[in-house]
């Protein structure tokens, strides 16, 4: 695909103007699934369409697939802000988890025509804005997680992914391979949609009943819930675990908590809370369920992440 210009006017014509408009939904994809952030995926995307316009028309016009240019500049863009990301999360107060995301299928923003090399290997792009595999990937170095999402998720082969990384296509599938261990090995096996909703809904009617038997048998006996304040609203620092201890936990909460009200939600495509005050959105929960239990709760109250949650 090339962008074309109009006689004399510099200017791309509307149908291709229309189609580099149309990537941006796809590149906002790719970059929260790279940085975990939103905000931040926007401010790449931004930036991707700020060198784009940078460029001369005639520049422009030279660009054979102007999709893969804006997807190689965000990539790369997103490789440099990961390694600042690290120092960042250092420093952060608590827990630092992903931004979580209301709904899921605008979110998804996959590669058109794009096909998994190996099925075993598909990662689906419902499962790759998942909370559990969100948490994954920032075990990653950002190579790793550049390789593997941009091949695994988004189906680049890895001849374009080394232009990104800026390593050879054999050391990107190696790269690639190694995340996808780390994948496998934490992976929880498929819990079918309903099963997972009905569970969370349990849950959640438990919490507010304050009910601390019932919630122990909702959870796995080393089941984990993390939340992330950021500093900003008071969290537990350090991850809550053991299913009594959690039990306990949510219970005091309810009961230290009057007139907040949990609703059942749809977080980074998988069955979520979301607990309101007054209307406002003060805290979202993704969760992570095996088997029969729930096996991690992540819990966000950084006011910074819960923009998209937020009315208007």
């Amino acid at each position: 695909m090339s962008s074309r210009s109009e006689p004399g006017g510099g200017r791309p014509a509307p149908d291709a103007l229309s189609a580099i408009v149309d990537e941006r939904h796809r590149l906002l994809g790719l970059a929260y699934r790279l940085l975990g952030s939103l905000a931040e995926a926007e401010d790449v995307v931004q930036e991707t369409y700020a060198r784009w316009y940078a460029m001369s028309p005639r520049q422009r016009e030279a660009v054979e697939s102007p999709g893969g240019w804006l997807a190689k500049v965000a990539g790369r863009v997103c490789l440099d802000l990961l390694g600042s990301a690290r120092v960042r999360r250092e420093r952060y107060v608590g827990e630092w988890v992903p931004e979580p995301l209301p709904g899921s299928a605008e979110w998804l923003g996959g590669r058109p025509g794009a096909a998994a090399a190996d099925p075993a290997d598909r990662v689906t792009l419902e499962e790759s804005i998942s909370m559990a595999f969100l948490v994954v990937l920032e075990s990653m170095s950002p190579a790793e997680r550049v390789a593997f999402v941009l091949h695994d998720v988004f189906r680049y082969p890895f001849a374009e992914v080394a232009e990104i990384v800026g390593r050879t296509p054999a050391a990107c599938r190696q790269l690639a391979s190694s995340a996808r261990r780390r994948v496998r090995t934490a992976r929880a096996p498929a819990v079918p949609a309903a099963r997972q909703a009905e569970l969370v809904g349990d849950f959640r009617r438990a919490w507010e009943a304050k009910d601390i038997g019932a919630l122990i048998g909702l959870l796995d006996r080393d089941a984990t819930a993390t939340g992330d304040g950021g500093g900003r609203v008071r969290a537990e620092l350090r991850p809550v675990v053991g299913a009594e201890r959690i039990a306990r936990f949510f219970a005091e909460r309810a009961a230290a908590s009057p007139g907040m009200t949990i609703v059942e939600r749809t977080v980074n495509g998988r069955p979520g809370l979301e607990a309101r005050r007054d209307g406002a959105t003060v805290s979202v929960y993704a969760f992570e369920i095996a088997g029969d239990r729930i096996r991690h709760i992540w819990a966000v109250l950084n006011p910074a992440k819960l923009r998209p949650w937020m009315p208007g």
